[in-house]
């Protein structure tokens, strides 16, 4: 089962989606298309957005991005910014891998990149995450904050990514105790489990009737119905993707941050700067890939314990003390 406002002065309506533009520079002309579940979803879109305005801000250098409305869009709309001379082209999610593997060999001189997904052409850049580690080190806050030994995780659309979060967040709490129990459960095999947070909810308050104080949510927007309903319970929730602390401070134990700005960040630079590469850019720990939320907002429930402790766990994870099985490379979870 393991699984604001645009600083855009313009904005128009693009192949059913919502386009925003600007002047560029005459030598890079950067663009993101993100994946379903809108721009500020507070989670995974949201993430790249804010990596390309830190871009636009350090750089001098705007962007363009549009938001997609169904899968059908997907290739149109990628051709269609190849076309217009954009590049690098920045796409949000695995669910673009297919549509890219066709316009990239169409457009051989466009740079591409593709976040958590391989697409091995020339000119791809495939940006891919150690999401188990990351999720590791909630898992060791959460088992150090359960009062009742019983947590939970609510995930997205079920494939083997989102499998990965959960297979993560298990060996975490049960490298703390490995007589705690973690309840699981996939929104749903589509990609409408990525935008439901009702059913986000409803997952969470069967977690919670069963003795969870504690629900981590990787399901995109649909995390949203997940951490209200553990706050409104009384319980916690941990967040996912960007930090998530302050949707519900004080009931959000803490966020795995999937740091898709920095990737965002990087690859636009590096096209700038003449340095930008194609194939896999793989980010952990390590490379500062992953980690886990500290702020003003989460103060008053993560303990000094629990930080800690997770503390620790991120240095072994990164000596390679701590081996955290990634769920993708044999759909299994050893705990």
């Amino acid at each position: 089962m393991f699984g604001r406002n645009s600083n855009i002065m313009t904005t128009a309506l693009f192949a059913g989606g919502l386009f925003t533009s600007a002047a560029y520079a005459a030598d890079i002309k950067p663009a993101i298309i993100y994946d379903l579940g809108h721009k500020f979803d507070a989670s995974f879109n949201e993430g790249v957005f804010h990596g390309a305005e830190k871009f636009k801000k350090d750089s001098g250098v705007d962007y363009r991005d549009l938001e997609i409305q169904n899968d059908a869009e997907r290739e149109q709309d990628l051709r269609k910014f190849a076309k217009a001379g954009y590049s690098p082209i920045m796409t949000v999610g695995f669910s673009w891998a297919t549509a890219l593997g066709k316009v990239a060999d169409e457009f051989p001189n466009t740079k591409f990149a593709i976040i958590d997904a391989d697409v091995d052409k020339p000119n791809v850049q495939s940006i891919k995450f150690k999401e188990q580690e990351g999720s590791f080190l909630v898992g060791v806050i959460a088992a150090k904050t359960s009062k009742t030994g019983k947590v939970g995780f609510v995930g997205g659309m079920d494939i083997p990514l989102i499998s990965a979060f959960g297979c993560g967040y298990a060996q975490g709490v049960k490298y703390v105790n490995d007589k705690d129990e973690v309840f699981a459960n996939m929104t749903g095999t589509d990609f409408h489990a990525w935008t439901d947070p009702v059913k986000g909810g409803e997952l969470a308050k069967s977690q919670m009737d069963r003795g969870a104080d504690i629900v981590y949510a990787a399901a995109g927007a649909t995390g949203q119905g997940v951490l209200k309903a553990a706050a409104d319970a009384g319980k916690l929730g941990i967040g996912v993707d960007s930090d998530q602390d302050n949707l519900f401070p004080g009931k959000v134990l803490t966020s795995m941050l999937k740091h898709v700005d920095v990737a965002t960040y990087k690859s636009f630079m590096d096209a700038k700067n003449g340095t930008w590469k194609p194939g896999l850019l793989l980010l952990g720990l390590k490379e500062g890939g992953v980690d886990y939320a500290t702020d003003e907002w989460n103060k008053s429930v993560l303990t000094p314990e629990a930080k800690a402790a997770a503390d620790a766990a991120k240095a072994d994870i990164i000596s390679g003390k701590i081996q955290v099985h990634d769920f993708r490379t044999d759909n299994k979870c050893p705990v």
